[in-house]
């Protein structure tokens, strides 16, 4: 099953809202435009496409409630799994668990939004919120209880970062493909 499929089908049962992130389904099979020769007994001069870059998205509306941070460790998990993404599942589904706890934290709304990408050598999640208030790493003294998701997430992640939205901001990360995998 897609991970669209799977979106789809958690939020019918779930009785929350799903979006698929502006572009073409998850589904849609891209080729680039350049062809390479390929040669196989005889030097035939035949032209194939390259392997395909395959888009695939998920946009999830969660409640800004604890349950939101279980949820989408689940989904992670799932996009992960289906999409065959060769990247590290612990390490994504702990930054993803962090930017939705930071999120349902200083969240004054009702929903939070959960963005999964992945394209180009890259697994990306966004976290949306309605929150105009910046994420600030903070050094945590040794016996705090919190204060370190944001310094795992700087540590963990090949690139992190923040920006505005209509509604509020949106925090993302990336995690790099394996090297023995990286398209597009």
């Amino acid at each position: 099953m897609s991970v669209y499929a799977t979106c789809s089908s958690i939020c019918y049962e779930t009785g929350t809202e799903s979006d698929v992130l502006p572009g073409p389904p998850p589904e849609q099979v891209a080729y680039p435009p350049d062809l390479e020769p390929v040669y196989e007994g005889h030097a035939m001069n035949a032209m194939v496409a390259s392997p395909p870059i395959q888009l695939n998205h998920c946009r999830v509306r969660l409640a800004a409630s604890p349950a939101a941070a279980g949820e989408a460790r689940s989904l992670i998990r799932t996009a992960i799994r289906d999409w065959g993404v060769p990247v590290d599942p612990d390490a994504a589904v702990l930054l993803t668990s962090e930017l939705v706890t930071n999120a349902i934290t200083h969240e004054a709304g009702e929903t939070i939004t959960l963005g999964i990408r992945c394209l180009r050598g890259r697994l990306r999640v966004d976290v949306y919120d309605t929150s105009r208030s910046f994420p600030v790493v903070s050094v945590a003294p040794c016996d705090a209880e919190t204060g370190r998701g944001l310094m795992l997430v700087a540590t963990l992640a090949a690139e992190w970062g923040f920006y505005r939205t209509p509604a509020g901001k949106a925090v993302y990360f990336t995690l790099l493909f394996h090297d023995d995998h990286t398209a597009g």
